[in-house]
């Protein structure tokens, strides 16, 4: 099942594809990916293994962090992450994001909320690394299609 999920999880953060394009922004020596998706984009298997309510009317945010190495290559990091959603009627969600430690080097950050059809949220992501005391801002939009 680890292997399904970061599988997913790649393919989610690879795709080219704008409404669910890979997102990342650089602090620093962390390059923080993110993205957010309707839940029902998921396998039935993956989202009854990670306890992840799949509908066409839920989407999920995922959050993961990586450290730059001295040797280029980059390491999954571990973060304070904590997330808020905010539609264009100003009504504002607190995203209960959880952690999902693969264990052997794969770390992310997931949270669900309920969507409309065609409802836009701006997004406020706040990222401590481990070790760090600071968090970083991040801040993005999506919009989601339900029907």
């Amino acid at each position: 099942m680890k292997t399904l999920m970061k599988t997913l999880i790649a393919m989610l953060l690879l795709t080219s594809v704008p409404a669910a394009a890979q997102q990342a922004r650089e602090f620093g020596d962390y390059m923080i990916h993110y993205n957010a998706l309707r839940s029902s984009m998921l396998t039935p298997e993956i989202a009854r293994a990670y306890d992840i309510r799949r509908s066409d009317s839920r989407a999920f945010i995922n959050i993961s962090i990586l450290k730059g190495n001295d040797d280029q290559t980059s390491s999954a990091v571990k973060a304070e992450v904590s997330a808020t959603g905010r539609n264009l009627t100003g009504q504002t969600r607190k995203v209960e994001m959880r952690e999902i430690d693969e264990g052997d080097g794969a770390i992310y950050y997931i949270g669900e909320l309920s969507v409309r059809n065609m409802e836009t949220f701006n997004f406020t992501v706040l990222v401590t690394p481990e070790g760090n005391s600071t968090p970083y801002t991040l801040k993005f939009q999506q919009q989601f299609y339900t029907e």
